[in-house]
Formats: C-alpha cells, structure tokens, sequence
C-alpha cells in the first residue's frame, strides 16, 4: 500500500485488490461502515439507512469508498441483488479486507457475468479518499485520482 495522499496527475494509491478489476468514476465516500441489509435499496442503488451519512444517495455505478460492510451476510444477498439490477456500485474500495463485499463479487462473476472490483487500502490510504472526488481503478489495484 502507498505511503503518499494521490492528487490529480500524482502516484496512485496502490491497494490489494481482493477482486481484480478495472473501474473509473465519481467516488461515494463515508467514514462511516454500512449494512446493505436495510441500508441499501437493491432495486433503486439508494442508501436507505437514514443514520448513515450518505442517506438518500444513490450508490449506482460510484465508485463506493465505505471502511467496512456491517452485519452479517445478509450484505452479500443484498449486493448480489443490486448487481442483477444493475443498480449496484461500480466499485468497492474499503479500510482493511472485507470478506462480504468480496464474496458478493465472487459469487456474481459466476452467477451473472459481473463482477465489482472490490480494494482494501491501508487506513491511511482509505482516508486520503475523502478529499478525492473522481478515480480510475485498475485491475491491480492503483487507485488514480482525475
């Protein structure tokens, strides 16, 4: 993982991809975890959560920076739901390894032939995503701002 902030034009974050993939988009960040069971709407991509901080928004092909899922498994149903509906987040970038999220993507690779990117970046690499507002992400994982 990268021990400088990126800006436009600087090195990438460099990130473990725990589901390789490429992606590109505006970045839906919160320092807050988020449940999908409950917390967001499979069939509109809107968080629901009303004590989340991202309530109301629309998590539609963002890329989704979020530290962790909360819960149980009930995420990767969820989630699953979201990418049959084509209403799931482009990508998933997280604080540490995130095994819901991960097994989500997985499982739609096999199931429906999409499959959401899915990076842990190191704590400090993760916050560096709040001042970040567009990326593009890459199979390996380097994370660039635009």
């Amino acid at each position: 993982m990268s021990d400088e902030p990126t800006t436009p034009g600087s090195d990438p974050l460099i990130g473990r991809a725990l589901v390789a993939g490429a992606a590109e988009g505006a970045v839906l960040y919160s320092s807050e975890p988020l449940s999908f069971w409950g917390g967001y709407d499979a069939e509109t991509g809107e968080i629901i959560d009303r004590r989340h901080p991202l309530a109301g928004r629309k998590g539609t092909g963002r890329i989704m920076a979020i530290p962790a899922t909360r819960g149980s498994s009930t995420t990767t149903a969820v989630l699953l739901e979201a990418i049959r509906r084509g209403t799931a987040p482009a990508a998933f970038l997280t604080r540490g390894p995130d095994t819901f999220l991960a097994l989500a993507a997985i499982v739609a690779a096999q199931l429906y032939g999409r499959t959401p990117p899915v990076v842990a970046l190191s704590p400090r690499d993760f916050e560096t995503l709040r001042a970040i507002t567009r990326i593009r992400l890459e199979e390996t994982g380097a994370i660039f701002a635009y």
